[in-house]
C-alpha cells in the first residue's frame, strides 16, 4: 500500500501514525572466532580464524499508543547488546546450534535469542564489513 504524501506545513493530520507501519533498525558490533571443520584439510576456513561482526535488527510494528514510538531505542539497543554478548568474545563453535558456524546460522540464532523479546522482530542481518559480507533472515 502506498502512503500519499502531503504537506505538512497546510494538513497538520498528515503526521498521523495511527494505523501505520514502520520499521526501525538498530546495529551493534561483536567480535568472534570460529572453524569450519567440515571443510577439506588444507581450506582455509578449516584453521580457526576470527571475524568483527555487525549484528542489525529491524523491528516492524505501529506506533504504540502514549510512547509515540514503535520501540524505545534504548530498550532496543539493551536487548540487542544482551544478544551480542552472548556471542562477543567467544568461539562460536562451542555455542548450542552453531557447531557450523555459517552467517545464516548465526542468523537463525540470533532470531530465535531474541524473538521472545522482541515480537515484532522483523529482519536479522549478520555483516562482515572487512569483507563485504552479509546475510539476511526476514522473518515472516
Amino acid at each position: 500500500m502506498a502512503i500519499e504524501l502531503t504537506d505538512t506545513q497546510t494538513d497538520r493530520t498528515a503526521l498521523d501514525v495511527a494505523g501505520q507501519v514502520f520499521e526501525i533498525t538498530k546495529a551493534v558490533h561483536f567480535e568472534a572466532a570460529h572453524f569450519m571443520e567440515h571443510k577439506p584439510d588444507g581450506h582455509p576456513y578449516k584453521n580457526l580464524h576470527g571475524h568483527s561482526f555487525r549484528l542489525e535488527v529491524t523491528v516492524a510494528g505501529t506506533v504504540k499508543p502514549r510512547e509515540e514510538w514503535v520501540q524505545d531505542f534504548s530498550d532496543l539497543t539493551a536487548i540487542l547488546q544482551e544478544t551480542a554478548g552472548k556471542l562477543d568474545h567467544c568461539l562460536l563453535n562451542e555455542i548450542e546450534g552453531l557447531q557450523v558456524p555459517t552467517l545464516e546460522r548465526i542468523c537463525l540464532w540470533v532470531a530465535n535469542d531474541l524473538k521472545p523479546r522482541l515480537p515484532g522482530l522483523a529482519k536479522v542481518t549478520l555483516a562482515r564489513p572487512s569483507l563485504e559480507e552479509r546475510c539476511t533472515l526476514v522473518i515472516g
